[in-house]
């Protein structure tokens, strides 16, 4: 799903503060990494979250879907709202991302 310019915008700015935040056209969005680790995507406008056992149950207790069978959940409209949130959020999702590129590499 193309993702509209002004969220994609959005979105980087408000997680601009947790680090070195890029992203790559993938999958008809966006790949979001830090430090060279996907720890969201962006489809259409909805920003989706990477999990593992860690966090997932903080996303089914928000009613969060995931997205495919992939392991990422949407962030909620209200996190999405309060960049605070978002950030630790993002932090959270940050550190699963890294796990995640580390067992691939083994």
């Amino acid at each position: 799903m193309a993702v509209p310019d002004t969220f994609r915008d959005l979105v980087l700015e408000k997680l601009e503060p947790i680090g070195d935040i890029q992203v790559r056209a993938m999958f008809g969005g966006y790949g979001v990494f830090e430090s060279g680790s996907m720890f969201a995507l962006m489809a259409g406008s909805g920003l989706f979250f990477k999990v593992d056992e860690s966090n997932r149950s903080t996303y089914e207790e928000a009613g969060s879907k995931q997205y495919g069978r992939m392991p990422y959940f949407r962030v909620p409209e209200s996190v999405l709202e309060d960049s605070g949130t978002l950030q630790d959020w993002a932090r959270i999702s940050v550190t699963v991302g890294r796990a995640a590129s580390k067992n691939k590499k083994k």
